[in-house]
């Protein structure tokens, strides 16, 4: 029985020391310095402007029902207009992060990774390093960079248009006051909640790209192994999102607390 249970954690420990392989890798690309503008431009439309149509819906729908649902059990205390601070707080300091992180790890991760896949199985990658062509430079870090500077970003877009559609429902629907949903959302919604939408977007971010791009790198036995490592970074991604956000929550509500518990 040990015997079964090791090997699982075996292999999982030979992936984290993978994972902190390729994160070494890509710090001695930055610091190198060799940034491919035409390349991470491309990468930031690819991750940041065309992921925009996914995650402001999913962000705007989201809200619109966490306001629904939180103000028909509000209603039973007459604390209807704090609907709006508990959307404005749960869409930054939780849903905006992780739901974003989670549309980007199925759109852009599974994208990465079969890209880079297919090019390993093609030996496109052997060939990009008998060019003297780092491929860490040439295919991962552009990706990291991209993804650093759009996820905070479209988290921000994300948590944004919740908030907005909330207000909708909160003020249209329910014929909440204006004035009232207002002023909650702005007295118990702190600097704070920012801070730590931009601190998760950032780790998720990593997280993706390396997951990705690890799955890519290590792809083989053509076409069906690329399908594999497909999927398996959207799952692995996700996992990975979901552990690491509850470990940010605890760890961040210790410096930064929820402003509506003051």
């Amino acid at each position: 029985m040990l015997v079964s249970l090791g090997k699982p954690v075996l292999l999982f420990l030979d992936y984290l020391g993978q994972l902190y392989e390729l994160t070494c890798k890509i710090l001695e690309s930055l610091l190198r310095g060799k940034i491919r503008g035409r390349i991470l431009l491309n990468q930031i439309v690819e991750i940041g402007f065309r992921s925009q149509p996914v995650v402001i819906i999913t962000g705007a729908f989201v809200g619109a029902v966490l306001a629904a649902q939180g103000l028909f059990q509000l209603s039973g205390l007459k604390m209807e207009s704090m609907g709006g601070a508990l959307v404005s707080v749960g869409m930054l300091r939780e849903l905006g992060p992780v739901l974003t992180g989670v549309m980007l790890a199925g759109r852009v991760g599974a994208s990465m990774s079969a890209e880079i896949g297919t090019m390993q199985v093609t030996e496109q990658v052997d060939a990009l390093r008998s060019m003297s062509v780092n491929p860490i430079d040439y295919l991962v870090t552009p990706r990291m960079i991209a993804m650093i500077i759009s996820v905070p970003l479209l988290i921000t877009e994300a948590s944004a248009f919740g908030i907005a559609a909330s207000w909708v429902v909160g003020t249209q629907t329910f014929g909440i006051s204006e004035a009232w949903w207002v002023h909650h959302t702005q007295e118990h919604t702190e600097i704070a909640d920012i801070y730590i939408a931009l601190i998760k977007g950032f780790v998720f971010g990593i997280l993706i790209v390396l997951i990705s791009c690890h799955q890519g790198l290590k792809a083989k036995d053509g076409a069906v192994g690329v399908g594999k490592g497909t999927t398996r970074a959207m799952v692995f991604s996700s996992l990975a999102i979901l552990i690491m956000n509850f470990f940010l929550t605890m760890l961040l509500n210790v410096f930064l607390p929820i402003g509506l518990a003051n």
